[in-house]
């Protein structure tokens, strides 16, 4: 299970099958980790972690450390890690606190140097994360987004599914799905074209995307009655009432266009 002796874990860890461990990890109690996970040196995961199979762990990263949150009580909380990801070098991955009881990383995410995520921030699958992104507390991010190097990301955010995000970006708004969000202040410019083409969405099924964001955003309503617009004007589908649902349940509020 080890290959070196400049390891430090706890005999209350639960290790899986076929782990590796780097020199000068230190992997405390009450810790899980699943099968064929991958921990390079220098890494030190706190109590409360849950980490999925098949993880890779690059050196100075820092797991379920406790919440940079003066609220914090000591409760007992917990950071979970998908199967399938990859943190890369100093990534910081902290764990929930009361509010929601645990931080999570899905499936198959790809979270880049240098990145923060902060207590019980919710992280989708197939996510991808640059280099030096700060995630303030509570923040949730959905499946397939992909976020820019440098961005910081006010707590509560929610950013929707297959996003684009510009590097550097200040956000301080709702991102609804599908679309690309860049400028300052942030704003929609556009829909996510390229990334939806390849995640398999269809030429039709874009359209129809299209069509719901061509009436919020261009077409000189407020969000309110754009959404009303919406309703009355576009047929129902899938991605219509995906995209209304966001937007009216929004909490910081969504994005304004650009254009």
């Amino acid at each position: 299970m080890f290959n070196n002796r400049y390891i430090d874990v706890h005999p209350g860890a639960s290790i899986g099958n076929n782990v590796k461990i780097g020199n000068f990890s230190t992997i405390h109690d009450d810790v899980q980790i699943g099968d064929n996970t991958v921990i390079h040196g220098n890494v030190t995961i706190f109590p409360g972690a849950r980490i999925g199979s098949g993880v890779t762990i690059f050196p100075g990263a820092v797991i379920s450390a406790v919440p940079q949150d003066l609220k914090f009580k000591g409760e007992k909380t917990f950071a979970y890690i998908g199967d399938g990801t990859t943190l890369r070098e100093c990534t910081t991955v902290n764990r929930g606190t009361a509010a929601k009881g645990e931080t999570s990383v899905g499936q198959n995410c790809l979270i880049m140097a240098y990145t923060h995520i902060a207590h019980d921030c919710k992280v989708g699958n197939r996510v991808i994360i640059s280099n030096a992104t700060q995630l303030a507390g509570e923040v949730q991010i959905d499946d397939f987004a992909v976020i820019g190097g440098g961005s910081l990301v006010h707590q509560f955010c929610h950013l929707g599914k297959n996003i684009m995000l510009q590097g550097g970006a200040l956000v301080n708004k709702d991102i609804p799905p599908y679309v690309k969000a860049a400028r300052e202040p942030i704003s929609y410019v556009g829909l996510n074209t390229i990334g939806l083409h390849r995640n398999g969405f269809s030429q039709d099924d874009i359209q129809k995307i299209a069509d719901v964001y061509r009436l919020l955003y261009l077409s000189d309503l407020n969000v309110t009655n754009a959404v009303k617009l919406i309703l009355q004007t576009l047929p129902q589908s899938s991605f219509r009432d995906e995209i209304v649902d966001f937007v009216v349940n929004s909490n910081r509020g969504v994005i304004r266009s650009a254009v």
